[in-house]
């Protein structure tokens, strides 16, 4: 990294990924521990002279072992039995229960993605679990630290960069998987909230029209939708020069929010808004009615000045262009 810095050399992620190849091929470390491969169980490391100290010959006793160095916080050992447990005796019905130590140990450990995926395969490989539900929770924990700005790790080790694309994709699995759990509704509105923070305001939109639709029946899910929808939509057309047609979306959004939900408090907010959307909307229109008006073109000036007066009657920019539209009738008479 200081040969970059002192040449000048632009650091960018095809450099970080450069710097840590670098960094794990031109510093090799002696590991004491042999490494073993089992089949189903990967690549292990085992401390000299404990090799298959923690291997059982029946299923409930390898979950055993899991379950003991799980309570005494040996991941490492809990994930090998785990492993086995489900490797060698995947349709016991010890074989669930090691999957969910796979997942928690994996969280214990702050693999968060890798805790992720483990819990999916889980609810995937046994969906008639007792604690199906606590696992689905789990899940949405996880989704939400990354969606809160947690960042996903390179191979499970190196923090690398958040990621609301795959937080997107996490909330998009937790809600196939409960979509009527407690988990479900919210994960559809984080899922607005992560397209929010990247700015993709339409399919922020998209998430949250989605929660208020499917959730109608959830006054608390479909309040939030409908005025978030609407907030995205403020955000959008800001973004795009005041797009008017987005503006309208907008103002149709939050028209929709206080007409069904006129006893939320957000609603003088919605209104406020609505108020400043239509002035905007105004002054656009009134502002290319002064462009035709400079080029002489008076018909297309009293078509944009005429907009101005129904768009939002009482502002400034209505009174200028009812001034407007009299000068110019008085004009094309003579």
């Amino acid at each position: 990294m200081l040969f970059l810095l002192r040449y000048g050399l632009p650091m960018n992620r095809c450099s970080v990924f450069g710097l840590i190849a670098f960094a794990l091929l031109a510093f090799p470390y002696s590991s004491p521990a042999p490494l073993i491969y089992r089949p189903g169980e990967g690549w292990i490391y085992e401390k000299p002279g404990a090799e298959g100290k923690w291997q059982r010959a029946r299923a409930q006793d390898q979950l055993a072992v899991a379950e003991e160095s799980f309570n005494k916080k040996d991941y490492g050992t809990t994930l090998k039995a785990a492993r086995r447990t489900v490797s060698q005796w995947p349709l016991s019905d010890y074989a669930p229960r090691a999957q969910y130590l796979i997942g928690r140990s994996y969280e214990a450990k702050r693999q968060d993605d890798k805790a992720f995926k483990q819990y999916q395969k889980l609810i995937e490989k046994y969906p008639k679990i007792d604690n199906y539900q606590e696992v689905v929770d789990r899940q949405f924990q996880i989704a939400t630290r990354f969606l809160n700005g947690q960042w996903f790790k390179l191979w499970g080790y190196v923090p690398f960069f958040p990621s609301m694309d795959r937080t997107s994709q996490m909330y998009d699995k937790i809600i196939k998987n409960g979509p009527y759990g407690e988990a479900g509704p919210q994960s559809q509105l984080n899922i607005g909230r992560a397209r929010e923070k990247q700015r993709d305001y339409v399919q922020a939109v998209k998430a949250y029209k989605t929660a208020a639709d499917r959730y109608h029946d959830q006054p608390k899910v479909a309040t939030e939708g409908l005025y978030k929808a609407g907030v995205a939509y403020n955000k959008e057309a800001k973004s795009s020069e005041y797009d008017q047609n987005v503006a309208s979306e907008a103002i149709a959004t939050f028209s929709d929010f206080a007409t069904l939900y006129p006893d939320d408090t957000r609603v003088p907010d919605a209104q406020q808004r609505i108020t400043a959307l239509r002035t905007e909307q105004a002054r656009g229109s009134y502002e290319i009615a002064r462009f035709y008006e400079k080029g002489r073109r008076w018909k297309g000036a009293l078509i944009y000045y005429n907009e101005v007066l129904i768009k939002d009657p009482n502002s400034k920019y209505a009174a200028l262009a009812r001034e407007k539209i009299d000068a110019i009738k008085k004009r094309t008479k003579e």
